[in-house]
């Protein structure tokens, strides 16, 4: 399973030099099933091909663009290793895949950018959030999904108490020690000597200094905005956390226990099982949002496709509702807003869908990625504006 992040989609974004294709299949984590989903692979670009040379590629041009996708094909230990969803992106510039979380339908798109509301989901904001796992001993900061959470690089965050205390005076009867393993060439990991002298306000003091400095560590790791943190750790320490928290969207409830027990697969389960409840009543609220200004501020709120494009590239949705498994095909200008709608893909055009979601997405609104139902006012797309 490959992470796809918002780096990866303004990548995918900003490459708009010649033709551009994307292919979304389903696929299966059983490898009994790799040779079916080979199989849907080499028909997607069969199929892109005859696209390709329809959009008046010649047939070697053809080939030598779809030629990074087709070396998959052979690839055993590629179709070993799948999930429930493959998404291949190929331009001139640019080869890209990933085995995803997401159930797709099989969908190929030939046109002059790359077409990604199908990935949205894995980025929406109603499903991200960060698990910071505390002990004395470790600490941990996880990002999660619906679907998974993944262990982040360290950063600034102190590895342990001992570390973060590790240049304190000795009056303060903290020791730091490691050994350079001169006969081994191994290190050992350094030790924290705690003395059971030291009063409860003592231990407490430095425990609160400890998270200090995790919590300062935070802003270097955490640029997204701010999504939802759950905080893991034996019943003690989480509200000396909160005490040394600075992170506004920090969450009440925590997972007590010890998460050095805890495997990154635990943590998801338990830390969804608090967070899903308040990701559905937030969806729910800009539902309603929707409703009310489409009803008395028609201004604040359209499902105008046109209209919503406009306000899109101007920077002016907040909230964007967008059907997935669907494409209105046409074309935009950015110059001027002008919009002109086909009715099927050709290499010239894009779905108008997909590129209201990629640039609200792209200034910071919030995309609610749907199945086609679940629209506010049974359209294609709905959104509430800024201003």
């Amino acid at each position: 399973m490959d992470a796809f992040t918002k780096e990866e989609l303004i990548r995918l974004l900003e490459t708009r030099s010649g033709s551009h294709v994307s292919i979304y299949i389903p696929a299966h984590r059983e490898s009994d099933q790799a040779q079916q989903d080979s199989i849907r692979l080499k028909n997607a670009l069969q199929e892109a091909g005859r696209r390709l040379c329809k959009g008046q590629l010649r047939d070697s041009e053809a080939e030598e663009l779809l030629n990074p996708a087709m070396t998959l094909l052979g690839d055993t230990i590629f179709w070993q290793h799948q999930s429930d969803g493959l998404a291949v992106f190929l331009s001139p510039t640019i080869f890209r895949s990933y085995c995803l979380p997401l159930t797709f339908e099989e969908l190929v798109v030939v046109a002059r950018r790359f077409h990604v509301k199908p990935l949205l989901p894995l980025l929406s904001d109603d499903d991200r959030f960060y698990i910071l796992a505390l002990s004395q001993n470790s600490v941990r900061l996880l990002q999660g999904s619906r679907y998974k959470a993944s262990k982040l690089p360290q950063g600034d965050l102190p590895a342990s108490l001992a570390y973060a205390l590790r240049w304190d005076d000795p009056e303060k009867q903290l020791q730091w020690h490691t050994n350079t393993g001169a006969l081994s060439g191994r290190g050992r990991a350094a030790i924290f000597h705690g003395h059971s002298t030291a009063s409860g306000d003592d231990s407490k003091n430095n425990i609160l200094r400890y998270f200090r400095q995790i919590d300062n560590g935070l802003s270097e790791l955490i640029s997204d905005g701010y999504p939802p943190l759950i905080l893991a750790g034996v019943d003690y320490l989480l509200p000396i956390y909160k005490e040394a928290n600075t992170y506004p969207r920090l969450v009440d409830e925590g997972i007590v226990g010890n998460p050095e027990t805890l495997s990154a697969k635990e943590l998801h389960r338990r830390a969804w099982d608090i967070i899903a409840p308040r990701f559905v009543q937030a969806r729910q609220e800009a539902v309603a949002t929707y409703c009310q200004r489409a009803g008395v501020e028609s201004k604040k709120a359209s499902d105008d496709l046109k209209i919503i494009l406009s306000a899109a590239y101007q920077g002016r949705v907040d909230t964007l509702f967008v059907a997935v498994g669907e494409q209105v095909w046409g074309s935009i200008d950015p110059e001027d807003g002008a919009v002109t709608e086909y009715g099927e893909p050709h290499m010239d055009n894009a779905d108008l869908l997909d590129i209201a979601a990629a640039q609200t997405f792209l200034n910071g609104g919030t995309v609610y990625a749907v199945d086609p139902g679940n629209v506010p006012g049974a359209a294609m797309a709905a959104a509430v504006f800024r201003y």
